[in-house]
């Protein structure tokens, strides 16, 4: 097997790891939420903003930002207020229940494929340091 084999070889590896875990569909499934109403609440997790910048944060419109924002106000999971500088500007803030399912979303992709977890100490170390040396651009 040449070079490029191996590279292919182990692209396709991690590819399959990543893409095989299923993990979108086990979240959305526990929280009863699509996908983009639980990466709209994770990212206001770390802080309250504006539906401009929830759009931009997510790459999407801001008409669809606000079917998503209506959709998660009516369940109780954030709030709309008015900013105090800019009466334009909408904030959009989670509530107690929001933070709680974005924190539950947050434990479910954060916890590591079964397929990681089985491997041997020194193995998952082996592969610690070969991805530590990889550019993280």
């Amino acid at each position: 097997m040449g070079e490029r084999d191996d590279l292919v070889d182990v692209w396709g590896r991690i590819r399959t790891l990543v893409l095989n875990n299923n993990v979108r569909v086990e979240v959305s499934e526990a929280l009863g939420l699509s996908f983009v109403k639980i990466r709209a609440l994770r990212r206001l997790l770390a802080r309250p903003l504006t539906m401009r910048e929830l759009a931009a944060e997510l790459v999407t419109d801001k008409p669809y930002v606000t079917q998503i924002v209506d959709n998660l106000e009516e369940m109780g999971l954030l709030t709309r207020s008015i900013s105090a500088e800019d009466r334009r500007r909408r904030i959009v803030t989670l509530t107690e229940p929001g933070r709680v399912a974005a924190e539950r979303a947050e434990e479910i992709l954060n916890r590591p494929p079964a397929a990681l977890a089985a491997l041997r100490p020194e193995d998952l170390a082996a592969l610690n340091r070969i991805l530590g040396a990889l550019p993280s651009d």
